[in-house]
């Protein structure tokens, strides 16, 4: 069994260099800046657990979304709910109402093991959410000006006209939705789904976050309006800021996924060190 083989020679069974230190170092600082991001943003909604469209939001306007509690009027007790529109589910337990380590019940949007700082605190989950943007916005341009320069983007994640085509995308589809993952040297290679995803993430998801985050910002709205007035008001970056959270939470959970059914060793192995060994041809 080969090691180290030449990509373009490699077989089934070799060992073969797979992603860039460039790419790896990027990958693990953003898991980490935007783990941080999350859970502190989910402590900033806490502070007001509604989303709005439009320039105003508080709290007798009414919110596309909502996560709150109710009181029953004839027992006294509280249930927690999410609310999106005029539809309305019961979280108790898990979203509204929850009880925390001490057995006490917490009338927050997110339970405390979700969020930075776990205890209620919207100064201090600011401080950790301004800090890694800065994390996040500067290694994002780090990592796109590196992927130019080696070639990554134009190799790796740039979709040709053929597999722009719907046949080509539907096989891709077919073959994930049977669970059948190239073999060989195919398994270096992005499909045209995992394009797709990666370009979502690095050209519209990321910075709409950026760009949402500083349309928030009452700084930005006093010496760039315009960035605030390109989604129509602070509110409607605030829903669109989270709607991209969640689509990121959603990549994040299709990507482990992904990595567990192809084989996890091989695949965290691969972003770690960078060497990655070629899933077997059949009759190999």
């Amino acid at each position: 069994m080969a090691s180290d083989a030449s990509p373009e020679a490699a077989q089934g069974g070799d060992l073969v260099r797979r992603h860039r230190l460039s790419t790896r170092i990027w990958h693990w600082i953003n898991a980490v800046t935007l783990l941080v991001m999350l859970m502190s943003g989910l402590m900033i909604f806490n502070a007001h657990p509604r989303l709005y469209w439009g320039e105003y939001g508080a709290n007798f306007d009414r919110p596309w979304l909502k996560i709150g509690t109710l009181q029953n009027t004839r027992t006294g007790e509280y249930s927690g709910f999410l609310q999106v529109g005029d539809e309305r589910i019961d979280t108790t337990g898990v979203l509204g109402l929850w009880q925390d380590s001490n057995g006490r019940q917490q009338r927050y949007a997110f339970p405390s093991w979700a969020t930075i700082p776990s205890r209620y605190s919207l100064a201090g989950a600011r401080i950790w959410h301004l800090a890694f943007a800065w994390v996040l916005a500067l290694g994002l341009l780090a990592y796109l000006v590196r992927s130019l320069v080696n070639g990554h983007l134009r190799r790796d994640i740039h979709i040709t006209r053929r597999e722009w085509s719907p046949r080509h995308l539907w096989h891709d589809v077919n073959q994930h939705a049977r669970l059948r993952f190239p073999k060989g040297a195919a398994a270096l290679r992005y499909n045209a789904l995992q394009k797709l995803a990666y370009a979502g993430v690095l050209f519209v998801l990321l910075p709409l976050m950026i760009v949402t985050g500083l349309a928030m910002s009452p700084g930005t709205d006093a010496w760039a309006p315009i960035v605030t007035e390109l989604f129509g008001g602070r509110q409607s970056a605030r829903s669109v800021h989270f709607i991209c959270a969640f689509l990121l939470v959603v990549f994040f959970v299709v990507h482990m996924v992904m990595v567990v059914l192809a084989g996890p060793i091989n695949e965290v192995r691969s972003m770690i060190t960078g060497k990655y060994r070629l899933p077997k041809e059949k009759g190999q």
